[in-house]
């Protein structure tokens, strides 16, 4: 007798092993580097950059980058970044909104203009690892590699 799964499952294990392969590309070094570069400036207070708030970043830069991958197939097909970017513009905000908040929470941080500019900084952050995913997923398609 053949096991019956549904289209659901099997499209879960294909999401995943996409996942899997995008990550793959990703180096831990970068998504450091990057994460330092974005938020060092507004944790001045400490000696060094908490752990606690460079794992954060890290999260949400790779649920980021695999993000612009999902919607990579559409960049793939002819379709402009920025129109993409409209289409998951509800997702990528939840990621801003959540990094930004918890920034806030570990940074102390209540000063007005000091939260406008990270929240920029979050802005700048999850989009620039929005397009290296968009940008990444398109050429694995490209090259047929899904």
């Amino acid at each position: 007798m053949a096991v019956i799964t549904s289209l659901a499952e099997k499209r879960q294990e294909k999401q995943l092993r996409y996942e899997r392969n995008m990550l793959r590309e990703l180096s831990l070094e970068k998504l450091r580097a990057k994460a330092l570069e974005h938020f060092v400036p507004f944790y001045t207070m400490y000696r060094m950059f908490p752990s606690v708030v460079e794992e954060g970043c890290i999260d949400l830069a790779i649920e980021a980058y695999l993000l612009g991958a999902r919607y990579s197939r559409f960049g793939y097909y002819g379709e402009p970044a920025a129109s993409v970017r409209c289409r998951c513009a509800q997702e990528e905000k939840y990621l801003i909104d959540t990094l930004f908040d918890f920034l806030c929470f570990w940074g102390h941080i209540d000063d007005d203009f000091f939260s406008q500019s990270l929240y920029d900084a979050c802005e700048q952050y999850i989009g620039s690892w929005w397009t290296e995913g968009f940008e990444r997923g398109k050429k694995r398609r490209r090259l047929k590699l899904r």
